[in-house]
């Protein structure tokens, strides 16, 4: 039943009547937030919601995903019985099967990673799976892995059971209620128009599905996804069909295979897909329930793929062919959170196909969000502030998702980079790197060198679970950094500048570390919510009196703009000059003698101490160079406006073939952090993290005079004995990409899981398999010294040791 009139005021417009955005609006009135609305256009579900094909499954590819889906399928079951409305759900576990050594490799990984949050896996072989499920054909198979508690639901009986659930708690449902305009005022959600009327709100949700970015659009919020036309057929009935058969996952034929009421559906995520509403590049308003013509030339070649799987569908006719479109990320990851460009506007949308999977565990997390104004969880892959505006430009993303909804089922290779929609951002000398074998990868839109070709060897990614085709080139790299100078591209850091007379207070409250307020002073610190969770890692520079730089990474530019300029007093300013500087990264023990080739400023110790910046010249340009270095001591950090570092570049590639420079890509970068002990934002600290637990309490200052944002939350934890800690790890095996050490691995102490990885390397420097991660803090220093501990990787233990020092012991000898 609906609601009839409109109210004229509420807290929350919910827009969409999806399975997201009733699990949005169920979830805030299970929270305690009861003045809550939900709007859809048409009728419930009428959008993509009716025609998911339903699938649930546990295991997710992080930690925080992996919450969000087991939440999901705990949800149904419970909801079921308390609202009285069946979910549909079938349990009948979900197979995924591989054909390559590669495919068995990753599902092994998955398999090793499902043990860190008990979820139920087992592996099976060829023979296994052919005397369990004597429907398929096994013989090409490595194995498989089985997942008893995963499964289908019904998506309109999940919808209408969460709607329900909804107005239980207090919530009106409107169908027949389209949004013309969300309505701004200051920059802040103010309101919505619905069939001619205004409503005031102080939140709006958008759960609009494949409708998101055009909305978006209108209001100048940039929503990167667009639908793709996806394709299943379901058979006629098939005699003796077991009711019981999982849900089979065949990656490796683009196909997935479930029991459907005596009947096979089959669908696909191909390599290459088709967008949707091509001729308009817009989602009709008006399109519900709806439906493309067959296409059935596309889906031929995965339909016999699917016969030889299944010899019983040569037998069998289709009864039914569905095409309808479904929104993809770049990524084939979802959309959340608050945008960066209108205050209280959030976003729950860009599913990838898996939004009953995932439906309740993105409405709790949406709806806490919401109400919190931050996430104590590590859901940056999720976060749309992940994106810049050019991500939701058609051209970038109409070709990106051609490739991601094929991402879905295509091998997950680490490292991977993706081949639509490059080269948005070059360098100014990006062809001179190109020149020197320079093999590129994508940082936050830049084209950015990985790694650079040794010996005319081919400048191109070969992919694997095992030894990196690059491993020659970063121990060349990372060698000659440590023993002469490496040049590093630094130049998509995030820099974001402020110049106030509050900028000062502004930053002391903002930030953990006592911030320098000394032109030239740089100060490494955090910053955090009202928890204690670390929500950025950065380093604060004093340019001048009033005016400070801020740096962090590159990944992180619009979430970090977003998080200062939320804390900054009324009329400071954040400028973002992230695309008006180069920076060139000069690491090494030559690095000053370069340096000091390269300019007549003096950069003795004595005058250019560590942590330390001032403007230098260089053939008459004047450069801001700070002596920092992310690899460890000794090294210094150019920044150069983008029109003059073309010359610079060649300058240091000139100057430099006296102290044997070598170029450096993000590799050697990445191995060379590990090696020095610095952690990454987004890898080994997140919200979900704080500075005890990271062992980064030294950016913690209590004696500054300022007040700093989760300064109470830290202060209720710093005498208390922390749940977790930070913790460095080598392997026994000291062979590279033997195995290979990425994160997400179960660290053991004898047959114990107590912790997991976070960042994994190979350092050529030190011929050690390196790996960081937290581990349960039970133990005593001498206990982890003297204990059987190991990481397990692909189903296989392999012995570890506990460091408690990083590597490279140099770090920040200030010579």
């Amino acid at each position: 039943m609906n609601n009839k009139t409109l109210p004229l005021s509420t807290k929350v417009v919910v827009i969409g009547g999806g399975v997201i955005g009733c699990s949005v609006a169920y979830h805030l009135t299970k929270f305690g937030w009861k003045d809550v609305i939900l709007l859809e256009r048409d009728q419930l579900t009428s959008g993509t919601t009716w025609h998911a094909a339903g699938l649930v499954s546990q295991l997710g590819p992080t930690a925080a995903v992996t919450k969000i889906r087991k939440y999901t399928l705990d949800l149904y079951k419970k909801l079921e019985k308390e609202v009285d409305h069946s979910a549909g759900l079938r349990i009948n576990g979900a197979l995924s099967i591989a054909q390559t050594d590669a495919r068995w490799q990753e599902l092994q990984r998955q398999a090793t990673t499902a043990q860190l949050y008990d979820v139920d896996i087992k592996i099976l072989d060829k023979h296994q799976i052919k005397k369990n499920y004597p429907i398929m054909y096994t013989e090409d198979l490595k194995g498989g892995v089985l997942m008893p508690g995963d499964g289908a639901a019904d998506p309109s009986g999940v919808t209408h059971m969460l709607a329900k659930g909804a107005r239980l708690g207090g919530a009106k449902i409107f169908e027949q209620s389209p949004v013309e305009t969300i309505l701004t005022k200051n920059g802040r959600v103010s309101g919505v128009k619905v069939n001619g009327q205004d409503i005031e709100c102080e939140y709006v949700v958008l759960a609009t599905g494949m409708w998101s970015r055009q909305i978006g659009e209108r209001i100048g919020v940039s929503i990167p996804l667009y639908p793709a036309e996806h394709f299943y057929v379901i058979t006629e009935p098939i005699e003796n069909l077991s009711p019981t058969l999982p849900v089979i996952r065949d990656f490796d034929s683009s196909t997935y295979i479930k029991e459907d009421a005596g009947k096979l559906l089959i669908g696909i995520f191909e390599g290459k897909s088709i967008p949707a509403f091509n001729k308009t590049n817009k989602v009709p308003e008006d399109f519900s329930f709806g439906e493309f013509p067959e296409n059935f030339d596309h889906f031929e070649p995965y339909l016999e793929k699917s016969m030889k799987r299944f010899p019983v569908l040569e037998q069998v006719g289709i009864r039914k062919f569905f095409s309808g479109p479904e929104s993809f990320t770049p990524d084939t990851n979802s959309l959340l959170g608050e945008v960066p460009e209108v205050k209280n506007l959030f976003v729950s949308c860009g599913l990838n196909s898996i939004g009953i999977g995932s439906g309740g565990g993105v409405g709790k997390v949406t709806a806490e969000w919401l109400m919190t104004g931050h996430i104590n969880e590590d859901i940056f892959n999720y976060d749309i502030k992940r994106f810049q505006k050019f991500h939701s430009d058609l051209g970038f993303i109409k070709d990106r998702i051609t490739e991601s909804l094929g991402d879905l089922y295509g091998m997950h290779w680490p490292y991977k980079q993706h081949k639509t929609s490059r080269n948005i951002k070059k360098l100014p000398y990006h062809d001179e790197l190109k020149s020197f074998g320079a093999c590129f990868g994508v940082s936050a839109g830049y084209e950015r060198p990985m790694w650079f070709a040794l010996d005319g060897e081919k400048a191109e990614y070969e992919y694997s679970y095992n030894y990196q085709n690059w491993y020659p080139s970063v121990e060349y790299e990372t060698n000659n950094t440590l023993t002469n100078v490496g040049l590093y591209d630094l130049s998509p850091f995030s820099k974001f500048e402020i110049k106030s007379e509050k900028a000062y207070e502004d930053l002391q409250r903002i930030c953990t570390s006592n911030i320098k307020q000394e032109p030239g002073k740089c100060t490494y610190t955090h910053m955090l919510n009202n928890d204690g969770g670390i929500e950025a890692d950065l380093t604060v520079v004093c340019i001048d009196q009033n005016h400070f730089r801020i740096i962090s990474s590159a990944a992180t530019r619009e979430r970090d703009k977003f998080h200062i300029k939320k804390h900054l007093s009324d009329n400071v300013e954040l400028t973002d000059i992230t695309d008006d500087y180069c920076v060139f990264g000069i690491f090494g023990p030559k690095s000053r003698l370069l340096m000091q080739d390269l300019s007549s400023d003096d950069f003795s110790n004595e005058n250019f101490k560590f942590a330390n910046s001032k403007y230098i010249e260089i053939n008459g340009t004047k450069i801001w160079t700070q002596r920092l270095s992310y690899v460890g001591e000794l090294g210094y950090e150019l920044y150069v406006k983008n029109s003059e570092s073309k010359n610079i570049y060649e300058k240091l590639i000139e100057k430099g073939k006296k102290y044997n420079l070598s170029n450096c890509g993000m590799h050697a970068l990445d191995t060379m952090r590990m090696e020095s002990g610095f952690l990454h934002w987004g890898h080994d600290i997140s919200p979900e993290e704080n500075q005890y637990q990271a062992g980064l309490n030294f950016t913690i200052s209590y004696k500054k005079e300022f007040n700093f944002i989760g300064r109470e939350a830290l202060e209720k934890i710093k005498d208390k004995k922390i749940d977790r800690k930070f913790a460095m790890f080598v392997l026994k095996s000291n062979e590279p990409g033997n195995p290979l050490l990425l994160h997400d691995e179960p660290i053991y102490k004898d047959d114990k899981i107590i912790g997991r990885t976070t960042s994994g390397n190979y350092s050529f420097n030190f011929k050690k398999n390196l790996a960081f991660g937290y581990i349960n803090n039970d133990y005593s220093k001498d206990e982890l010294l003297n204990a059987n501990i190991s990481i397990e990787i692909e189903k296989v233990q392999y012995s570890a040791k506990i460091i408690f020092k990083p590597l490279k012991q140099t770090n920040f000898k200030k010579n």
